[in-house]
């Protein structure tokens, strides 16, 4: 009858609905499941295709791995453009001129030293239409600033989010840094994906390198003078610790 096969029609779009959306999570669990065996054991980072020169991701890339890099993305950008303007430090007030107490919120990026500035994925948010070295820490997203910096001047020393470069990475990047000339007239932009771990490493780095500080921990101490947002795990402290040993107090 008709309302047998209307019956046996909408029972056939139930189970192909269920099906549809039991794969789309599967997916979605199976690709992030992947990174994160990667990020434990700190390698893969070639997997997402990012080009070291150009720091563009590829578009198979963006289709492959799409359960990873849309949930990514949005968070990102929502971690940024929302929740980074009225939760992440919204407990911290600042004075303005006229003595009012206002929330702070954390910027695309904090500039440290004239010239020497630290953020995230959307540091291309300050307009600035020169780099004269870019350092990025980042293999899931694309570099936004590249078009914007001088020849040479890019690098990418890609890390899985919470994961530090190795101590011979960080002084690769360091020196990188420490041989532009005059940062002022030719800033440098350190930056991961929130501007508070990956490139905080690189950056402590880069100013024991320059002879802008003598340790890593003093280094430290003045980047979150003007960017209370940043933190060192501990992984990313042995990172430096080690570097510190290696290729700073050994050349003394």
């Amino acid at each position: 009858s008709a309302i047998g096969i209307t019956s046996g029609i909408s029972h056939l779009t139930d189970n192909w609905e269920l099906t549809l959306q039991s794969s789309i999570l599967f997916y979605v669990g199976a690709c992030n499941g992947v990174i994160a065996v990667l990020f434990l054991l700190r390698k893969g980072m070639w997997l997402l295709g990012k080009n070291p020169e150009t720091g563009k991701l590829p578009l198979w890339s963006y289709i492959l791995w799409a359960g990873f890099h849309a949930p990514n993305t949005l968070y990102t950008y929502g971690h940024h453009h929302i929740l980074g303007k009225v939760l992440m430090m919204g407990a911290q007030k600042e004075k303005t001129k006229d003595g009012k107490l206002v929330s702070k919120t954390v910027p695309s990026a904090s500039e440290i030293y004239p010239g020497w500035w630290i953020g995230g994925k959307y540091a291309n948010d300050l307009g600035i239409k020169h780099w004269g070295g870019i350092i990025d820490l980042t293999v899931e997203f694309d570099e936004s600033c590249f078009d914007e910096c001088a020849k040479g001047g890019y690098m990418n020393v890609p890390c899985w989010d919470g994961v530090p470069p190795t101590p011979a990475e960080l002084d690769v990047a360091a020196l990188h840094c420490a041989r532009i000339k005059d940062p002022a007239k030719n800033p440098i932009i350190i930056h991961c994906a929130h501007g508070r771990g990956r490139s905080t490493t690189c950056m402590c780095a880069a100013f024991v390198k320059a002879g802008l500080h003598s340790t890593w921990e003093s280094a430290f101490d003045a980047i979150k003078l003007k960017r209370p947002c940043v933190k060192l795990n501990s992984k990313m402290r042995k990172a430096l610790t080690e570097w510190q040993a290696q290729y700073v107090d050994k050349a003394r």
